[in-house]
């Protein structure tokens, strides 16, 4: 069967699916060598991060102790992206993720806006990410030794310091794992999961043991409307799941491995993430949770359990922030990668080394997140992060409707049940609790675009293999 011709012209060509399949398995890609296990592993790295640590204390005002609720709400929510997404990936086992999904089905101009969107995305998740690090570093340093860093090596300026040691340090060795290889770094995030699961564990059996059934009452003080509110903030808890995609082009078996990997780190951070929140509420009343930092420790503190169990989380929620950063920072280099292939980035990026791993992007992009992070107060920029990811989640539902009305006869190894339905239903969730987002988010979010478009305008049109008459099929 002859590969379907790609348009040459126009900011709408498309470059079919089993065109991309088929020249990145030509060109000698990325290195094949991730499993279904360690794929799962990569997802659960990626989403459990700061979030459980602090988003109940953020969240449990609204909800009370049903946030237990708000959790599940949130995790069915991002079920029906997260289905989007296995398809596309097991269809299109390239990398790029949603950029690639894009130019599949909905044309070039629209997978650059999604690619420059999740450069944002992922750069500046990384960058507050290790920001965070940094004062967790600090807190048990304090705890453990008595030694406190100079506030100007501690923080960015305006959070209090000069230059953002600890962030550095962290982001620098990340970036010298994923240098390493795929294999070696997809091993250690592994070793990471395994222990910041066992760190959560821990915590849901010591809370299930000081459990106090009447910390439980009132279970829903603001009614369905405070669990609904609180349900759209831990939304932002389960962002991550997506960056399995980006590994379709260095998994062993896509088809099958990728929706597991998807699905099956979502499921996994829901049912800790909803134990973690039963033992927090059973061990503390939730309004003396409420608006705490470190609401995990606090509950511990509450339930008279000694500090050393305090000084074990904050540990675990280093390692969690770690495994972040490593597989989100991964993510970013494989999009870039795959937006340089093309041509619509500098092509220089697309440079692989010996062992197939894209170090140039690495480098490059890891300084430029370490000097963020050491340097920029992320408070609000970091907001930015919600809007990039539900705008990405919006364009993967739809291009699953899409591919299925343009290629219907793809080979799907996983499919979306009851196609256009689920994944209209995702879209119009991402929908919704975009336009919660703050008027002055959506500026910002519009800035960026429109110099991603001046971009595209003056380089990636010009260079797209596409527009060249050079891609495969064209």
């Amino acid at each position: 069967m002859a590969t379907p011709a790609a348009e040459q012209h126009g900011p709408f060509a498309r470059i079919p699916a089993e065109a991309l399949t088929k020249r990145a398995d030509e060109e000698g890609g990325l290195k094949r060598a991730v499993g279904a296990l360690d794929l799962t592993a990569l997802g659960v790295g990626a989403i459990i991060g700061t979030g459980i640590f602090v988003i109940i204390g953020e969240a449990i005002g609204d909800s009370g102790p049903a946030i237990v609720l708000s959790f599940l709400i949130a995790g069915l929510t991002c079920v029906f992206s997260a289905l989007s997404y296995a398809e596309l990936a097991s269809s299109i086992p390239v990398s790029g993720s949603a950029y690639t999904y894009t130019y599949a089905t909905l044309g070039e101009l629209v997978a650059w806006i999604i690619g420059w969107d999740l450069l944002l995305e992922y750069g500046v998740s990384v960058a507050a990410v290790a920001v965070g690090w940094g004062g967790y570093v600090q807190e048990l340093l304090d705890s453990l030794f008595g030694i406190s860093l100079p506030d100007a090596l501690a923080g960015p300026p305006g959070d209090g310091g000069t230059f953002n040691l600890p962030a550095v340090v962290l982001v620098a060795g990340v970036v010298g794992l994923l240098v390493l290889g795929i294999r070696e770094s997809v091993r250690f995030n592994t070793a990471m999961v395994v222990l910041k699961l066992g760190i959560l564990l821990m915590f849901v059996a010591i809370g299930l043991a000081h459990f106090t059934g009447d910390n439980l009452e009132p279970f829903a003080p603001n009614g369905f409307g405070g669990i609904e509110n609180a349900a759209a903030l831990i939304f932002f808890a389960y962002i991550g799941f997506d960056a399995v995609s980006t590994t379709a082009e260095e998994s062993r078996n896509p088809g099958r491995d990728l929706p597991l990997g998807i699905v099956g780190s979502l499921v996994v951070a829901t049912i800790i993430y909803i134990l973690v929140a039963l033992a927090a509420v059973g061990m503390a009343p939730a309004d003396e949770l409420a608006g705490s930092d470190a609401p995990l420790a606090t509950a511990l503190q509450i339930g008279g359990v000694g500090s050393w169990a305090s000084d074990v989380v904050s540990f675990g929620a280093l390692v969690a922030i770690t495994s972040v950063v490593l597989t989100v920072l991964y993510g970013l280099t494989r999009i870039v990668f795959a937006m340089a292939r093309d041509g619509l980035f500098f092509e220089w990026f697309a440079k692989l080394t010996p062992q197939r791993t894209p170090a140039r992007t690495t480098l490059v992009f890891g300084g430029l997140i370490a000097l963020m992070a050491a340097l920029l107060p992320l408070s609000e920029i970091a907001k930015l992060v919600n809007i990039g990811t539900l705008f990405a989640f919006l364009l993967v539902n739809i291009g699953v409707i899409v591919l299925r009305r343009t290629q219907p006869d793809l080979e799907r190894r996983f499919r979306v049940p009851f196609v256009p339905v689920v994944p209209a239903i995702g879209a119009a969730l991402c929908i919704y609790l975009m336009v919660q987002l703050p008027l002055e988010t959506w500026f910002r979010f519009a800035g960026w675009l429109a110099i991603g478009l001046a971009i595209y305008s003056f380089y990636g049109r010009r260079n797209s293999k596409v527009q060249r008459g050079v891609a495969e099929g064209s």
